[in-house]
């Protein structure tokens, strides 16, 4: 949607960010700015909901309205706010303890309901807000302040399970490739549909084996190569078994099925339009007696 005005990263700043510096976070906090002027939505057509975590603090950096939820729950708020007012482009920046643990089960009934909504997964393979214990997607053998001797778990890998679970958009990031996250960020809001991006966002502080360098040497570019994400089986059989972390778009459903909010409000155009509310129209002594 066009706007009246020209549209700049700065209409997206909010407070000065106090990540860690060099934090993989302030690559994606850029990209996904820039991905907005890109696409021409100013900050009022934006929700931004987050969990908890370093990652999550993006909320507080990126002026839109937004939503700082508890510990795993942003996804089940993210789809209520679709629900409640489909316009909005609804964008849920989370971690990968924050998502791929406690949120799991949000991660998988989102995807099966095919919410309209975009998911951006910093993963950087520990819990940084909590002093560095390995997270779901930590190495096993990965050695941290509650695994001394090394982890004895198998990491998960989220883009295997979205696309097992059938998302209809799945893509991988590097939070350093400041190009390809800004062009990732925007086909994945573009999306009509679920879609999912995780984010290769290193821990400058905590993880000092997947850092900057190390991605470098472990990633693959899908960009560079003659690859078309239009496969799923294909797609799960690269990120399962591919010798280096493939890094683009790597899988899109061009034609997905219709999205959970259509489903639920059948007809769109007869949606309630929430900013016409009176709130003196709402007996709230009524219900608070009612239900005391």
């Amino acid at each position: 949607m066009a706007q009246a005005y020209d549209l700049t990263i700065k209409e997206f700043n909010a407070c000065e960010e106090t990540w860690c510096p060099g934090c993989g976070d302030f690559g994606v906090n850029g990209a996904l700015k820039r991905a907005m002027v890109n696409l021409e939505l100013s900050p009022e057509q934006i929700v931004l909901v987050t969990g908890i975590g370093c990652s999550s603090k993006i909320s507080d950096y990126f002026k839109s309205y937004t939503f700082h939820t508890i510990h795993g729950r942003p996804l089940p708020v993210a789809s209520a706010i679709k629900i409640a007012n489909p316009d909005l482009n609804v964008i849920v920046a989370t971690g990968d303890g924050d998502g791929y643990a406690i949120g799991m089960g949000h991660f998988i009934h989102a995807i099966r309901r095919n919410v309209n909504i975009t998911m951006i997964v910093m993963n950087n393979q520990v819990y940084g807000l909590t002093k560095g214990q390995f997270s779901p997607t930590a190495a096993r053998g990965f050695e941290s302040g509650t695994s001394p001797d090394g982890s004895e778990e198998d990491p998960i890998d989220g883009p295997a399970l979205a696309l097992a679970a059938g998302a209809s958009f799945v893509a991988r990031s590097f939070s350093a490739d400041m190009k390809g996250s800004i062009a990732t960020f925007e086909a994945a809001i573009r999306h009509r549909g679920f879609s999912v991006v995780d984010d290769l966002s290193p821990c400058v502080t905590f993880n000092k084996v997947n850092t900057y360098a190390w991605f470098r040497q472990n990633i693959r570019k899908l960009e560079e190569e003659d690859y078309e994400p239009t496969d799923r089986t294909r797609a799960l059989e690269l990120v399962l078994n591919s010798e280096k972390i493939p890094v683009g778009i790597l899988y899109q459903d061009d034609s997905p099925p219709d999205t959970y909010e259509e489903r639920v409000l059948k007809d769109l155009t007869k949606a309630p339009v929430w900013e016409n509310l009176d709130p003196k129209g709402w007996e709230y002594a009524r219900i608070m007696d009612e239900f005391r």
